[in-house]
């Protein structure tokens, strides 16, 4: 009787691009020595690179992909579309769970499936809309308030609760 590997069998990952499959390779296989990543890390990288420059990172445990796979283009779309999202969280208008939670909800995905690095072109760009029109309407909801304020107020910052109080400007 024959033993059975107990090893877990690697998906097969197929470039949408080309239909080449993708094959798994250390993160210095695409960078080299130059960027900083652990050992560990690992690509599906397609067959057909350098021509087809698509990619996508694995998990470092059990490397099943962490998205779909991307070309240049799309991957610097995905980065553009971190930072609107980042953005939000920043400034302070939701928690990073609650962004996902609202974006989940606009895109009319599962939470599950509401992952930058699993959108394609049309997401991430909808994702960009979405994120600034968001931030635009906060903007001008807190220039609102602003002008409802009574004159000689300014806005400073309480150091205890990390809030917003209004003071008189004699009070400064």
């Amino acid at each position: 009787m024959k033993k059975k590997k107990n090893r877990k069998q690697l998906p097969e990952v197929i470039c949408p691009y080309c239909g080449k499959k993708a094959v798994l390779r250390p993160a210095s296989y695409l960078y080299g020595e130059k960027r900083i990543f652990t050992p560990e890390t690992m690509f599906y990288v397609c067959s057909g690179y350098p021509d087809c420059n698509a990619y996508v990172s694995a998990n470092q445990k059990n490397h099943r992909p962490l998205g779909i796979m991307a070309d240049g283009e799309l991957r610097n779309l995905r980065i553009q579309t971190h930072r609107a999202l980042r953005e939000i969280w920043t400034q302070g208008y939701m928690t990073k769970n609650s962004t996902y939670h609202w974006l989940s909800g606009k895109l009319a995905l599962p939470e599950k499936e509401t992952h930058v690095a699993m959108f394609s072109t049309y997401r991430c760009r909808e994702t960009i809309r979405l994120a600034n029109e968001l931030l635009e309407e906060r903007k001008e909801m807190e220039k609102k308030k602003q002008k409802g304020k009574p004159k000689g107020e300014t806005k400073s910052h309480d150091n205890e609760s990390h809030g917003t109080r209004y003071v008189s400007a004699s009070g400064l």
